[in-house]
């Protein structure tokens, strides 16, 4: 099995900056996560809204890099929605906590509607 490095692309709509994930988030990603996050934080939205449709793979690892851009946006006062998450992933999300922090919608419409 071959491993598809995270790739990220940040997208700025009023109030709400997107952000795409591509690939895996694993450890390989943190680089392009933190990069994207302050991209997203350059446009100063109220929300930002991490997509996962195209996400194949997040290990332990990847979680924790998750969790540290909840606390990045939660000091700046920024609300953090996510959407696209596989159903696998969407319980991780629910077991460890995360989704008391941050909603989950299904897709970017039902998001972009949220919030």
């Amino acid at each position: 099995m071959t491993t598809q490095p995270c790739e990220t692309f940040v997208r700025h709509q009023p109030q709400v900056t997107t952000i795409d994930l591509h690939g895996e988030i694993n450890s390989f990603a943190e680089d392009a996560l933190n990069e994207a996050y302050a991209q997203a934080e350059n446009f100063d939205p109220a929300t930002i809204a991490l997509n996962f449709s195209d996400v194949r793979y997040i290990n332990s690892t990847g979680i924790a890099l998750i969790v540290g851009l909840l606390a990045k946006a939660r000091k700046s006062k920024r609300k953090m929605v996510v959407f696209g998450l596989s159903d696998h992933y969407e319980e991780i999300f629910r077991i460890t906590r995360l989704s008391d922090f941050m909603t989950i919608y299904p897709d970017e419409s039902s998001a972009l509607t949220g919030v």
